[in-house]
């Protein structure tokens, strides 16, 4: 391992998690009292520790605030009811495989293939017919 680079389950700084989220310190710590959810270990010095999951949930709240559009209070809602924060991400993944699947109806509808004609469909292809 990289003596620069931290394993995914290390603990992280303040600093190191800013840097990571490209945001601030003080945002962060903003955030902290703002969202109940973000809760940092506090070490000696009362120095914030970050666990994995909590840089998970400021990556979330970041997402919420600066590309969504969310203010801090819907972002809070929707953060308190994390069952509709993970189907909002599941509508978003199947949103995106059917993307890919219609593109590769496009391009098989295409004859891009270079198999047209009577007999080629796509059944046959998937079937492993040549």
């Amino acid at each position: 391992m990289n003596s620069g680079t931290k394993s995914a389950t290390a603990f992280r700084t303040i600093g190191e998690v800013a840097r990571e989220l490209g945001l601030d310190a003080h945002v962060l710590r903003f955030w902290e009292s703002k969202f109940p959810q973000v809760n940092p270990v506090r070490g000696s010095g009362n120095r914030r520790y970050y666990r994995p999951e909590d840089v998970d949930l400021l990556r979330k709240i970041k997402r919420l605030l600066h590309e969504e559009g969310y203010t801090i209070d819907g972002a809070l809602r929707l953060l308190s009811d994390t069952s509709a924060l993970e189907s909002r991400d599941g509508r978003e993944a199947i949103r995106q495989a059917v993307k890919e699947l219609e593109e590769v109806r496009r391009l098989l509808a295409g004859g891009t293939w270079g198999m047209s004609g009577p007999g080629w469909g796509v059944g046959r292809l998937l079937a492993g017919v040549t």
